[in-house]
């Protein structure tokens, strides 16, 4: 099947089906993917279709609703930022069954701009993979929101601190890399980041302390200290 615009959602659940592969399900797993409605297709592959048949915003809600693993992840890839609603990324959040979705529509509900909204109400959501979305999301908007205020995403940091002692596995690593990129943002970033690992690191709470040791082992690195101009004090360098 020749993909190209405007093929319909149909169509493109079609072509997925076709391009199966059962081979690759094993493997998929092990990373902890859900691959019950799984056909297989790697993300290169999925990338390579999204550039085949453009921006649809109509057509991603179709294949979002489609319960395909697939079809949902290239629904991510094909939304129209712009049009997407807030209504809409919620109805999106509540279908998120796997760290991967969530991580693909973290991106999306970032380039929306919600990230302000739905940050603190998915935090607040115990389901794990809502919460998941919120620090996904600010992990999301530390590397590429470039223009955003440094203070707005500091902002972020006593949700951190709140959510560091959830233990389930896909919140906690969603938790760190939150902290992790925030840190590694910038210079400015880095001071209050660190502040922050070191008490999580003297925690008595085992999650919580896994946070912040893992955290400052990367904040401390050479290559993050050179990069943000910084020495192993975290002082800036003169």
């Amino acid at each position: 099947m020749n993909l190209s615009p405007p093929s319909s959602a149909s169509d493109i659940i079609a072509h997925l089906r076709a391009q199966r592969s059962p081979e690759n399900l094993a493997g998929m797993a092990r990373f902890g993917i859900v691959t019950e409605t799984a056909l297989g297709l790697s993300n290169v592959e999925l990338h390579r279709i999204a550039r085949l048949v453009k921006f649809d915003h109509a057509r991603a809600l179709e294949l979002c609703q489609s319960g395909i693993r697939e079809a949902r992840i290239l629904a991510a890839f094909t939304a129209d930022p712009k049009a997407l609603t807030l209504g809409e990324a919620r109805c999106w959040a509540e279908d998120c069954n796997s760290w991967e979705i969530v991580d693909t529509v973290a991106d999306l509900f970032v380039s929306a701009r919600f990230e302000q909204v739905l940050i603190p109400e998915f935090a607040a959501d115990d389901r794990e993979f809502v919460r998941r979305l919120a620090f996904a999301m600010m992990a999301t908007a530390a590397v590429h929101l470039k223009k955003e205020p440094d203070e707005n995403l500091l902002a972020w940091l006593p949700l951190i601190e709140r959510h560091a002692g959830d233990e389930r596995n896909f919140v906690k690593k969603a938790v760190n890399w939150a902290l992790r990129q925030i840190g590694k943002r910038s210079a400015a970033c880095h001071g209050p980041a660190l502040t922050l690992a070191e008490k999580l690191a003297g925690s008595a709470d085992r999650t919580a302390r896994w946070i912040g040791k893992d955290t400052l082992r990367e904040l401390t690195g050479h290559k993050v200290l050179v990069r943000l101009g910084l020495t192993h004090t975290g002082r800036a360098q003169t």
